[in-house]
């Protein structure tokens, strides 16, 4: 019997890739290459509903074969562009529709351990191809991999609580209803979320759901991604200072004057790129797919991350206010050294034109 998307698993890996990507320009080179590339555009809703500032592109990179757990699977594999600066890899394994419980609930305990090997080449490919679009390109060592286990047919009799926590052991009726109490339906369809993985039945066929839940992780990451960028530059200007101290004033006020430029250079840059995140999306009708997304995004505790940055920035903006006035300082004290210098010239000029 032949597989097909009727039940089916769509394992999602995202990786930081650079600061911004052009999609306009990915575009261009992904169709130069006679490939298709398109712009993501949820089916079931009117444009206005759900707006994306750059809405991202879909590119298709054919089915392959991939072995895992000891079987192999024909994946059908996709990538996804966001102009964030984000490379979303989209593997789609179908199943025959005969397919047992016990069977793909061994495919979701391994999704996590999908071949790293073959996963980095269909990146690097990705990345080869678009390489001219990306603003300070770089693979950072920043990733994200979810799973949607995705039914357009009820599976009635199915247990869905190991599936989401990829996990046979049995858990207590507590944990059972943790587990199950983030579920959203709006029609004949139903969508269950949890951190990492979700269940989602939409007879219908359609993607909406699990493109959300991709958008929400591209935008976390990036929030990771960020937090971190302004841990490594504290750590930085910390470092920079305390070697600044060991100099010489003149040598120390140099020095001051360069981290001052680096740390308002950072903060325009961090606040122009998270902004460019938090306003990625807007919903603005659709109250369905409003509650899911910002259910995932809470779950994923994206507003933590992005208070985290908020309070770094503040840090940094302090870091800059005393540098500033530190230098501002030692500039007044070296216009109130020339101006006694001056008068002292001045003093010693009527001297000797006196006793001349």
């Amino acid at each position: 019997m032949e597989a097909s998307m009727n039940t089916s698993m769509i394992v999602y890996r995202l990786f930081d890739v650079a600061d911004e990507i052009n999609l306009d320009l990915v575009q261009a080179l992904w169709t130069s290459r006679n490939k298709i590339a398109s712009r993501l555009r949820l089916d079931r809703i009117s444009t206005k509903s759900i707006t994306f500032k750059d809405p991202p592109v879909l590119v298709e990179l054919g089915s392959h074969e991939m072995e895992l757990g000891g079987k192999t699977y024909l994946a059908e594999i996709k990538a996804r562009i966001f102009d964030l600066g984000v490379i979303s890899l989209i593997l789609r394994i179908p199943f025959e529709d005969d397919v047992t419980y016990d069977e793909y609930l061994d495919m979701a305990i391994v999704s996590e351990n999908m071949p790293e090997d073959e996963i980095r080449s269909y990146l690097d490919a990705v990345l080869e191809t678009i390489r001219p679009a990306c603003s300070n390109e770089r693979v950072s060592d920043f990733d994200e991999d979810f799973v949607v286990y995705y039914f357009q047919e009820k599976r009635s009799d199915w247990d869905l609580v190991p599936l989401l926590l990829k996990d046979r052991t049995p858990v207590s009726q507590q944990t059972r209803r943790e587990t199950l109490e983030n579920s959203f339906s709006y029609a004949d369809d139903v969508t269950y979320l949890a951190w990492d993985s979700a269940v989602v039945y939409d007879p219908s066929g359609s993607l909406d759901v699990p493109d959300l839940l991709e958008f929400a992780n591209a935008q976390f990451l990036e929030l990771r991604y960020y937090d971190n960028a302004l841990n490594n530059a504290i750590d930085k200007t910390y470092d920079e200072l305390e070697e600044a101290n060991m100099t010489s004033k003149a040598t120390r006020l140099e020095s001051y004057r360069q981290i001052r430029g680096n740390l308002m250079e950072l903060m325009a840059d961090v606040s122009s790129l998270t902004s460019n995140i938090n306003n990625a999306l807007q919903v603005t009708e659709d109250i369905f797919y409003a509650r899911i997304y910002t259910r995932y995004l809470s779950l994923l505790r994206a507003s933590v991350w992005k208070d985290n940055i908020e309070n770094k920035i503040h840090v940094i903006q302090r870091s800059y206010t005393l540098l500033n006035e530190e230098v501002s300082m030692y500039r007044f004290e070296l216009l109130g050294l020339f101006a006694m210098g001056l008068l002292g010239l001045i003093f010693l000029t009527n001297l000797y034109i006196a006793f001349k």
